[in-house]
């Protein structure tokens, strides 16, 4: 059966405080994630560094933040939050249909 696949808009936080890895770096292992699931990455915006609205962690008070529009089968966002979920250099992860 072939799977259609779906628009996402997935914004991703990294947090690359301590670390010698560069954002492209990061940015780079998300999508080789996103490939993996069979997905085909259409647009790769870096939005910049931005400061929180409300603050969880006092030593990070602003990150950046990437945005990433794909597409990909139904069953990729979770698969794709699941593989990313013990990576300590993403701090938060959105992804809605685009």
């Amino acid at each position: 059966m072939n799977q259609t696949n779906r628009n996402y808009r997935a914004t991703f936080i990294i947090d690359n405080r301590g670390e010698e890895d560069t954002v492209e770096k990061i940015i780079d292992e998300v999508k080789s994630e996103i490939t993996s699931l069979q997905g085909e990455i259409s647009n790769v915006e870096d939005l910049g560094k931005r400061d929180f609205a409300r603050v969880t962690d006092r030593k990070l008070v602003g990150a950046p933040y990437v945005q990433i529009t794909y597409s990909a089968p139904g069953n990729a966002p979770a698969d794709l939050k699941e593989r990313l979920r013990l990576n300590h250099n993403i701090y938060r992860i959105f992804i809605q249909s685009a």
